[in-house]
Order: C-alpha cells, then sequence, then structure tokens
C-alpha cells in the first residue's frame, strides 16, 4: 500500500472509519482523528520483509563491525607496542609486560560496562536515534584519537592509549543496546530475530577486517623497511604502524554516520514512549511502504482492545512504574535476571578463549625471535583471520537460520551444553595429551568449534532477548544492564582466567605472571560455568519467537507462544491507553525529504 500522509488519514475517514474509531467504538467526525498506536504496531509485526530492513541491518550492524574491529585489532598491535617501547634482550626482541597488555584490554571492557549503562539508559529518554548518532560519532573521535595517543614516550603513549581506549568502549558499550534496540522496533515478528542475529553477526567480518588491515599493514611496512632483522625494532615504522592500524577503525564508523543520522526514530519508541501516533506514523511511512494502517479489523479485536484499554486522560500521565520498582521487578525482574545473568555466564568462556590461543599459535608460526615486528604482527592477524573464517562467522550465519525455527531459549540451551562439552574435551586430558600435541588437528577442531557454538547460541541469543522483553520505555536500558553485566564476564574472563590459568609450577609460568592453578583446572570451570548458564537458561528464559514485542513483555503474554498467525489481544503495554498528540505538533517536522526515497514528502 502506498504511503500515506496526514491529509490521506483525513481523506480515508471520509470514506469509512478510520481505525481509531472502530477500536474506540465512535464516530469518525473529527478532522484530528489518527490512527492508534494498536494499528501502527499491528502493521510493524505484519509488515512484509522490505528493501529497508535490509538497509537497516547494514546501517545498525556497520557499528558492531566497527566494535568488534576495534577489540580485535588490539592483540598484534599490543606486539608491534613490545617492539617498539621494551627493549630486547640478547636473544628475544620487546615484549609488551602482560600487566600492561591486561590494562589495555581491560579499561576498554570497563568503558563498555558504562557505554552500556549510559547510552542504554539515554536511549530510553532522549530516543534511539539521537543517542545513536552520538555514540557513533565517540565511536570515531576515540578511535583517530587511540592512533594519536598524543605522545611517544611510553609512559604517555601507553597512559592516553588506555584514556583513549576506554572512551572507545565507552562508545562500543553503547552501540550494543541501540542497535538491537532499533532492530528490534524495526523488524516484523516473524523475521525479527534474523534480523537481530543478521546485526550482530557483523561482528564476525569486523573481526576478519581487522586482520585483513592488520596483515595489508604488517605487510607493507615490512617491505617498506626492507625486511628487517628479527631483533631489529624499527621503531620509527612499527610506532607508525599500529596508529595507523587504529586509526583506520574510524573509517567504518564515519562512512556510516550520515546514514545513521538519516533514519527516523523508531515507531515504537515515537507511539508507545513520546505518545505521538501521527509522527511514528509518518515516520515509518518513509522507509517502509506497504503497511496497511487503515485496513478494517474484526470486532472481535475492537472489542477486546476496548476492554483492555482504560479511558484516555486528558494530559499525558507519567509512566504507572518506574525502573527497579516493586512493580517492575514483579513483572519483569526474572526476565531481566535470566538475560543479565546468561550474558555475565557466557562472556566468562567466550572472552577466555584467549588462553589457549597462544598454545595453538605458537606451534604453527616461528616463534617471536625469529621475526621481524611486522611479521610477527602479521601471523598473529593470520591467526585471528582463520578461526574467525572458520567458525566465528559459520557460527553466526546458522544462528541468523536457526533463530526463528528453533528458537531463543533452544538455541541458547544448545550453545551452552556444546561449549561445555568441547571445553570438557579440552581439559579432561590437556595435561596428559594436549600439552604436547598442540599440533594435533583434533586440538584445532575443538577450539574452533567452542567458538562456532558460542556464536551459533548464546552469544547470539543474549543481544536479542534483551531487545524482546521488555516495555518500550525501558527496553534501551534494560539491554544495557544486561549488556553491562556482560561486560563484567569478559573482564573476569579476558584478565583473570588468564593470569589464573598459569602453571603452578613456577618455572613453567609464562615471563611476567604469577603461578596460578594450571590450564586444565582453568578449563574444567570455564565448562561448569557454561553448563551453569544452561540451567540459568532452561529455568528463567522464556521464548519471544514469534510474537510481537508487546506480547512479549506482557504478563499474559509471558504465559504462552504466540504463532506466526495470531492477534495479540489480551494485553497490551500501559503506553497504549495515553492519546496521541494533535497533528499540529508535527507538521513542522515532516516537511523533510526521506533519505531512503528522496522522491517522497511527509506532510
Amino acid at each position: 500500500m502506498p504511503h500515506l500522509s496526514v491529509h490521506s488519514w483525513r481523506s480515508a475517514c471520509v470514506s469509512r472509519p478510520c481505525c481509531c474509531c472502530v477500536l474506540l467504538g465512535r464516530q469518525c467526525a473529527r478532522e484530528d482523528d489518527m490512527p492508534s498506536p494498536i494499528r501502527v504496531l499491528t502493521a510493524l509485526d505484519q509488515a512484509r520483509t522490505q528493501y529497508y530492513h535490509f538497509k537497516a541491518i547494514v546501517i545498525a550492524g556497520m557499528g558492531l563491525f566497527t566494535d568488534s574491529y576495534d577489540l580485535f585489532c588490539i592483540a598484534p598491535v599490543m606486539k608491534l607496542i613490545g617492539r617498539v617501547y621494551y627493549a630486547p634482550s640478547t636473544s628475544t626482541p620487546g615484549v609488551t609486560p602482560p600487566a600492561v597488555v591486561s590494562a589495555t584490554v581491560g579499561v576498554a571492557l570497563l568503558g563498555a560496562v558504562a557505554g552500556n549503562l549510559l547510552f542504554g539508559a539515554l536511549g530510553d529518554r532522549a530516543g534511539r536515534r539521537r543517542v545513536y548518532g552520538a555514540s557513533l560519532l565517540l565511536m570515531v573521535c576515540s578511535a583517530l584519537a587511540s592512533g594519536f595517543s598524543v605522545c611517544r614516550t611510553r609512559g604517555c603513549a601507553l597512559a592516553s592509549l588506555c584514556l583513549f581506549r576506554f572512551l572507545l568502549g565507552v562508545a562500543i558499550g553503547g552501540d550494543y543496546p541501540l542497535s538491537a534496540t532499533i532492530m528490534s522496533e524495526f523488524a516484523n515478528r516473524r523475521t525479527r530475530g534474523a534480523f537481530i542475529a543478521a546485526v550482530f553477526s557483523m561482528q564476525g567480518f569486523g573481526i576478519l577486517a581487522s586482520s585483513a588491515v592488520t596483515m595489508a599493514v604488517a605487510a607493507a611496512f615490512d617491505r617498506y623497511t626492507g625486511r628487517r632483522a628479527p631483533l631489529d625494532a624499527a621503531p620509527e615504522a612499527a610506532d607508525l604502524a599500529w596508529r595507523v592500524i587504529l586509526m583506520i577503525g574510524a573509517v567504518p564508523a564515519g562512512v556510516t554516520f550520515y546514514w545513521r543520522m538519516a533514519m527516523p526514530e523508531t515507531a515504537r519508541f515515537t507511539a508507545l514512549v513520546e505518545h505521538d501516533v501521527v509522527k511514528a506514523t509518518n515516520d515509518i511511512g518513509r522507509v517502509l511502504t506497504d503497511l496497511d494502517l487503515i485496513s478494517s479489523i474484526t470486532e472481535e479485536e475492537a472489542a477486546a482492545f476496548r476492554r483492555t484499554t482504560p479511558p484516555a486522560p486528558s494530559s499525558s500521565p507519567s509512566p504507572s512504574y518506574g525502573l527497579f520498582s516493586r512493580r517492575f521487578l514483579r513483572r519483569h525482574g526474572r526476565d531481566l535476571f535470566a538475560c543479565a545473568t546468561a550474558w555475565f555466564l557466557l562472556d566468562i568462556p567466550y572472552y577466555s578463549s584467549t588462553l589457549f590461543q597462544s598454545q595453538i599459535y605458537r606451534p604453527w608460526f616461528p616463534p617471536a625471535s625469529r621475526v621481524n615486528a611486522f611479521q610477527e604482527a602479521f601471523n598473529v592477524a593470520k591467526f585471528q583471520a582463520i578461526i574467525a573464517v572458520a567458525s566465528t562467522i559459520p557460527g553466526y550465519f546458522v544462528a541468523v537460520v536457526l533463530i526463528d525455527r528453533v528458537g531463543r531459549r533452544r538455541l541458547q540451551m544448545a550453545g551452552f551444553l556444546l561449549m561445555a562439552a568441547f571445553l570438557f574435551a579440552l581439559a579432561g586430558p590437556y595435561d596428559r595429551y594436549w600439552r604436547g600435541h598442540a599440533t594435533d588437528a583434533w586440538y584445532i577442531v575443538l577450539y574452533a568449534l567452542t567458538f562456532f557454538s558460542a556464536n551459533l547460541g548464546p552469544n547470539t541469543t543474549t543481544f536479542i532477548l534483551p531487545a524482546e522483553l521488555f516495555p518500550a520505555r525501558f527496553r534501551s536500558t534494560c539491554h544495557g544492564i544486561s549488556g553491562a553485566a556482560g561486560k563484567l564476564g569478559a573482564l573476569i574472563g579476558a584478565i583473570g582466567f588468564l593470569w589464573a590459568s598459569q602453571d603452578r609450577d613456577k618455572r613453567e609460568v609464562l615471563a611476567g605472571y604469577e603461578p596460578g592453578i594450571g590450564m586444565m583446572y582453568a578449563l574444567i570451570i570455564l565448562g561448569g560455568i557454561c553448563l551453569l548458564g544452561l540451567a540459568v537458561t532452561y529455568l528463567f528464559t522464556p521464548e519471544t519467537m514469534r510474537r510481537s514485542l508487546e506480547e512479549n513483555e506482557s504478563e499474559d503474554g509471558q504465559s504462552g507462544h504466540g504463532g506466526q498467525g495470531d492477534v495479540v489481544v489480551q494485553r497490551f503495554p500501559e503506553e497504549l491507553a495515553e492519546l496521541p498528540k494533535s497533528p499540529a505538533s508535527v507538521v513542522s517536522s515532516h516537511v523533510s525529504t526521506s533519505p531512503i526515497h528522496p522522491h517522497r514528502f511527509s506532510v
């Protein structure tokens, strides 16, 4: 159906009653009769998949693409920094101390915790679109600043790098709740899971791009400097190379900034939080061209809506309950606990993957003493690219295919179970067999399958579920809380378990570390954490597949499973009780062209 402007709505009411009149059981006699929130939401849920859905996937996904680029390029960058700022010994090149590596990784994850909480809350107050642009702008500036890092002395360069990595982490954390919420509110309920999973899958391509850029930069500098000897640090060139790698991370975010700002506000936020149904209708009509917003509804649907919708107040009231109030905890506390706990438990073993990277990497590539700085960075990036192509990206693809067929809950449980199985397979014979057979093909296969299982299941589903389970006015905030819990788990996995996994024999401990519990026991604990995640999912996580967002957030909707053709009439969010604003309040905001359809005006 073609896009309908405000004038079209008025004309439609002349020929037949508009949907507001049908729903509220009154005559359509006034000029400002406009579509009700329920019609907008139903039209969004039933809309066919269109070009703009795929455009939104790319726009939202480029943020996560940049996120993964910036997070994963730091491993080869730290190899270059070690060669530049730390003096070599007689037989080994300069190496960045583990404490410095942990600090650099840790500040970015701490920033992500803050970013999830800050931008998640702002997204529910200032609007998804406005805050979305601010997050991306901060990401671009922080990525560029990380490359400049103020000065070239060791202490100053590393301190400024940590500062800008923290700010970059804030931007990265802020992108999580906003990307997921925007995509969930644009999507229809039949393919919503696949669309959000597709946005999240851009992380895999970000890892691949990070590896490709690092390899290209390292190869170019290696050739330019004449392929220096292994212990020749080439500080001038290496110092420039790692800065170039970090600054290139700003390019994909900068390219998509215009399109992100050109996106309209989501119709659900405008209709349910700002209570402006007319603006929501015009905004969504700019990009989704066949929404049937004035088709007739059945008498049963209208009667059910009248029974569940209280009389509209004379003025817009404040929400009936707030975040973390008793009513919120009673209605949504269980879901928030399930989302935050599952994400926290997942990220401990997922980010602990660095535990066995060195064991796999060292037997397959020359030692650092036999390659120069650029070749060492090239080999680390090459290994990351192999893992991304062999396990990370295929896991995301399978998740996109299965998420709306199998369901979120079952996929998350299966992923946790498979992760536990593969971690136990690595842990059991580790001391007796795997330690001396790191080049065995099965060792690499088990390692890759751990990544595959995580991306197939909980790494994807923990991103999707918080964007589906909460009311519109809390959706971004609750997703941010869940994401912050996940990044706290990432801190434990990437730093805590990295140190704890060191051998108990001090003679076998890597340089710069202290003795720990050993790799075998660390892997056993990680497998146990996966089983705990499986139990939490089984006991507390509801299924949201093919159900409207409004049904997912309701008390009655939690008790059943909506089918593809179900009409949600049991209960609607309290925001629907409030009247839309007058058309006059939005006339000025709609005289603008659409970046997606430049020939169309909303007036």
